[in-house]
Parts: C-alpha cells; structure tokens; sequence
C-alpha cells in the first residue's frame, strides 16, 4: 500500500519532493502508527468489501476499519460475524491465489465489542487473521484493558513466525477516562498498562462522539471537538498522559461525522490557497468542499495536528483525501526537520531556518524534527511551493488553469 498511488508518475512527481513509501501490515511499528491516516470505517454486515478493495472502488483508501459495535444492531451480531468471516476468507483467498497482491491490501482492522467476542474471532480466524493488522479496542479501560491486551499478546505469541505482528488500538471513550474526578488516576492507570504491552499498541484513538454522549452533546458541522470546552479538557490530558515525545505514542483524532449540512457560521477555509493553486477553477473546487462541509473536518484535521494528533477515524469517502492531503510534509517543515538532524553534533545551539523566517533550537525542537521524518515517510514531502490543495485539486483541475 502506498499514499496518493493514483496519482500518474509525471504528475507525482510534479507535486512531491519526496514520494510517499510503501508500507504493509508487516512495515515496523515505528512507520506503521502514523500510516493508519484516515481509517474509513465501515459495518461489518457490508457484502461489498472484498469488491471494493479488489476493485480500487474507493479512490485513495489505505486503511479500513470493520466494525462490529455502533455500527451494527445488537440483533445483528451473529449475522455480522459471519458475514466479516466470510469478507476475510474470500481476500485471504483471492492474495494466496495471486489475483490481488499483499501491497494492493489496505490495513484493515476489526472494532469488537468485547474481549471475549476478540477471543473468539481470533480463533475462528486461525491463519486469516493475518490480513488483519489490528483490533480497535472500544471503550478502553481498567477493567477490560489487560483482557484485550493479554488477548493480543497470546495471539502474538503463537502465531507463525511469518505472519505479521497482530496490534491493539484501543480507544478512549469511557466515563472514568472524561469525568473529572476520575480521570487522572484512570489515565495513570492506562498508562501503566499500554506500557507493559506497548509493543502490540499501534496507537491510541480518542471516542469524543462517546464522550459527548455522557453530557448530551453533538457538535456542529461549523464547530471543531476543539470547540467543546468539556471534550477539548479531557483531549488536553489524554495528550498529557500519551503524547510524550519519551514513549513514543501515536495517538489518533476523533471521527468528524458530517458529509452535508446546511451552514451557519462563515467558511473557515482560505480562498487564498485555492487561488494560488488554481485561479479561477482553485475557487471553484473551494466552493465544492464548502458545500460538502468538509472545511469543518479540514479545520479540525489542523487542529489535530498542531495538539500532535496523527490519524482520524472516517465515515465517509470523500473524507480520505481532505485528512491524507493534511498529513502529507510540506517543504519548509522537511528542511527544517533535516537541518535540525544533521546539526545535532553538539557544535550549534540554535541557527536560522532555510527559509529564513525562524529560528531553529536543535534541542527543543529535535522530537519535533523525528515525528515529521517519520510523516514524510509515510506520506511524502511536498514541492516547496506547493500546499495540500494541489492535492484536493487534482492534475486535471491544474492542467485546466494552464491551457
């Protein structure tokens, strides 16, 4: 699998500094937690999954999630497990016959409902659940954290030696994680925990739709999660507790719902931007994704982003592109990153950016500096010049304004 592999090598390499690299569920866990990037959920009842991946049907999907919780009924559980059992087979089949490739497969993942219904499918599974890269681990806590993590680390321990490691993501979506007076031993706990099984964490996702349901809260499309003040608390010390640059953490932004909506508040989405990419045709393509509500979802994409958040739990299509074009490093990042690196000798301090326009601390700013080589790995760097909306644009959009 492979970021932005529709693109044509020409215009690929037109946008790009550095391409994007290639990455499967055997890829190191170092590289794999950050190409999780917009995991598309879908119900585990779908029959069409196999086609859809088979068929390139969703343009840019990398990574999937097969959910066996809200997104099913509670009387359609069995019906749901058996039609995912079937999905699995059908795509482990189709690669051992060599008609799709390993690399052609997006990451997928399966949400369960409970350690025990984990349990279960790992063993109904056998040698398929090596097609699966993780389980989505819901409502994460104390009291069913060490079942689900000791779950995966037996599955790990017997496996083959050939398969793939199998990961844990679980998600933080529980009362005790946002009330108040529980959450910072709650958090400490979880902490502790993730910790003695880290190496079969791939990341750690936030539930905000969850937690909003605690307080009777939902989210205008015009608004952020950043924007509740309750949710915006509880993210600040879940990054507290998991965003340290020490462990190594990745933790994953919270699913933006909307695909339409009728607007309030004014557009936060630059027409600058488009501008400069595209003129005319740059304006255009603006309003498109103003009306489609996706400004929201880019609006808070940044702000994951500036919080140290990497991922996003998706509902829709349309939403791959906005969140991947988000994540891809710009130039100036990526100059800055390399220089700060490469002058980690101990003979500077501080020196001025490439650009010119900042300074560089090598120490404050050298964990900064890895996350971002880490990103540019996975995602790539752009052109300097070039910003994210090339990417909404598209090369046809582009050729238009040149003719």
């Amino acid at each position: 699998m492979r970021y932005f592999n529709y693109l044509q090598p020409e215009e690929e390499s037109r946008i790009f500094h550095i391409a994007p690299s290639h990455f499967t569920n055997r890829t190191p866990k170092e590289v794999l937690a950050f190409a999780v990037g917009a995991a598309l959920y879908m119900p585990a009842t779908r029959a069409s999954i196999v086609g859809d991946i088979m068929d390139s049907k969703i343009k840019g999907l990398t990574s999937m999630v097969i959910d066996l919780e809200d997104a099913v009924g509670d009387h359609q559980v069995e019906q749901a497990e058996a039609s995912m059992l079937d999905q699995i087979y059908r795509l482990y089949s189709m690669m051992k016959l060599g008609a799709i490739q390993e690399e052609s497969i997006p990451l997928i993942f399966i949400r369960v409902r409970s350690p025990q219904q984990l349990k279960r499918i790992i063993t109904i599974f056998e040698e398929t659940t090596e097609m699966i890269t993780g389980f989505m681990l819901p409502k994460f806590s104390l009291s069913n954290g060490q079942q689900y993590l000791e779950i995966i680390q037996g599955y790990n321990h017997t496996k083959r030696l050939s398969s793939p490691t199998l990961y844990g993501l679980p998600i933080l979506e529980s009362a005790e994680v946002i009330y108040k007076e529980e959450r910072y031993q709650t958090l400490s706990g979880l902490r502790q925990l993730i910790t003695q099984y880290q190496d079969y964490i791939l990341n750690i996702r936030i539930g905000a739709t969850d937690f909003s349901s605690l307080f009777g809260l939902r989210r205008s499309p015009d608004m952020t999660i950043y924007d509740i003040s309750v949710i915006r608390d509880c993210i600040t010390d879940i990054i507290n507790f998991f965003g340290r640059a020490e462990d190594g953490h990745v933790i994953s932004g919270p699913v933006w719902e909307y695909f339409k909506s009728d607007r309030v508040l004014k557009p936060q989405l630059r027409q600058t931007l488009f501008e400069e990419t595209a003129g005319r045709v740059g304006r255009k393509r603006r309003m498109e994704i103003l009306n489609v509500y996706v400004d929201g979802l880019i609006r808070e994409v940044a702000m994951d982003k500036e919080n140290g958040i990497i991922g996003k739990t998706i509902i829709h299509p349309t939403h791959i592109l906005p969140v991947q074009s988000m994540y891809v490093v710009t130039h100036e990042e990526y100059m800055d990153a390399l220089s700060i690196i490469d002058n980690n000798t101990g003979m500077l301090g501080v020196f001025k950016s490439k650009y010119s326009n900042k300074m560089n601390e090598i120490k404050p700013h050298l964990n900064w500096a890895q996350r971002m080589m880490a990103r540019s790995q996975v995602y790539g760097v752009l052109h300097e010049n070039i910003n994210f909306t090339t990417l909404l644009l598209g090369d046809k959009e582009h050729e238009q304004i040149l003719i």
